[in-house]
């Protein structure tokens, strides 16, 4: 399996004429999964070798602006940039704490920007213990009751005490799983983790060979 990581901004707290705000992309088998999206980062996206179109997920680390304020942008662009049959397509799928579901339902909302292609945001359920309790607030009751769709689909994930970790997704070759941080707010890191691969050697033949 190839990776290459791209590093696209590693500044902290605000951008800089030299150095983006947080966001990385990793190269997989043709795809883009981009981690964090702080402002700017379609601009660096476009100073890059990669192409924005390959972005098949987005994973957002903690909801401080400098490391999702650039995604709605980002979303906006990739949807001008997409094809007349682009409805048709994947979901993209965005991965980050309770609440990215809403900031993107209101943000786009409110822009009234109408994107091409279908997006789902799968949430991360935070535990009362990863930030200061007086940061700690409750996103779950957001929206609740207002009688309209509440944005985009996708899926609610809680901790798995067993596991100490969320199980985003998995497939033949790896599996991709999110862990808690301690920050000021909420914070996940994430793990990818090649799954074993099996030899190809015929032992027998060697062992006939001497």
């Amino acid at each position: 399996m190839s990776l290459e990581v791209t590093f696209l901004g590693t500044g902290a707290a605000f951008p800089s004429p030299s150095r983006g705000a947080s966001a990385l992309v990793l190269r997989r088998e043709g795809q883009c999964w981009l981690f964090d999206c702080g402002e700017g980062t379609q601009t660096q996206l476009m100073r890059s070798h990669l192409r924005a179109a390959r972005i098949t997920k987005i994973f957002i680390t903690h909801l401080h602006g400098d490391h999702f304020f650039g995604l709605p942008g980002l979303l906006c662009t990739l949807s001008l940039q997409s094809s007349p049959d682009a409805s048709s397509r994947a979901p993209v799928d965005i991965y980050g704490p309770l609440g990215l579901r809403s900031f993107l339902w209101r943000s786009l909302e409110l822009s009234h920007s109408q994107l091409l292609f279908p997006y789902a945001v799968h949430e991360l359920v935070p535990t009362r213990d990863q930030c200061p309790e007086e940061e700690f607030k409750d996103f779950s009751s957001w929206d609740a009751g207002e009688g309209r769709p509440q944005g985009p689909p996708g899926r609610v994930l809680h901790l798995d005490p067993g596991e100490d970790s969320y199980l985003l997704l998995e497939d033949e070759q790896l599996v991709v799983r999110a862990f808690r941080l301690f920050h000021r707010v909420p914070s996940f890191g994430f793990v990818l983790e090649e799954k074993p691969r099996p030899g190809k050697l015929n032992v027998q033949k060697l062992k006939d060979l001497g």
